[in-house]
């Protein structure tokens, strides 16, 4: 009996919670029928609003945006200014081995820095030999606060590397393919 009673009180509550889950844009919740399903409307306000806000919070951080309407799809994408950082051959490149192995663990960890602070959005070496060694794209509302950054790496203070920066227009939340 007292195993019967158990078992009816857990399925009453199972049919409970079950019937919390449904979707009610008066309250904010959003279910996984309603990510799932493309007519739904509120979903669609849900992200308008999340990108105004979120456009709204970049000026106001002092970044450049601006929306870019597809002509085709009609779709709106925010498109924002970022930094890429050319990080170039310098002219100092005399060290030796264990100075310019010690050169590029300070020089990894300043990028890991730059990424866990969350100004730096991705980072990587070229896979030639050429004068351009890597590139990193900075994720900073200004060209001056990007070169500053650059410029703090320990290669480029020790002159093993030198910093040229552009500005660079993104699509704001649009992951690499």
């Amino acid at each position: 009996m007292k195993k019967s009673l158990t078992l009816l009180l857990l399925f009453a509550c199972l049919l409970a919670c079950k019937n919390e889950v449904k979707s009610s844009p008066e309250k904010g919740i959003v279910t996984e029928e309603d990510l799932l399903d493309p007519s739904n409307k509120d979903l669609e306000t849900i992200k308008e609003q999340s990108i105004a806000e979120l456009k709204t919070k970049l000026v106001k951080d002092g970044y450049q945006v601006f929306d870019y309407v597809d002509e085709k799809t009609k779709d709106t994408t925010l498109m924002q200014q970022y930094f890429i950082a050319f990080l170039k051959r310098g002219p100092i490149r005399n060290q030796n081995e264990e100075e310019a192995n010690r050169l590029q663990s300070e020089h990894l960890a300043h990028l890991g820095k730059m990424y866990e602070l969350g100004y730096a959005d991705i980072s990587g070496p070229f896979g030639d030999d050429g004068d351009i060694r890597g590139i990193t794209i900075y994720n900073v509302p200004t060209l001056k606060m990007a070169d500053s950054l650059a410029n703090a790496d320990p290669m480029v203070k020790a002159g093993r590397l030198i910093i040229e920066v552009h500005p660079w227009w993104a699509a704001k939340g649009f992951p690499l393919r």
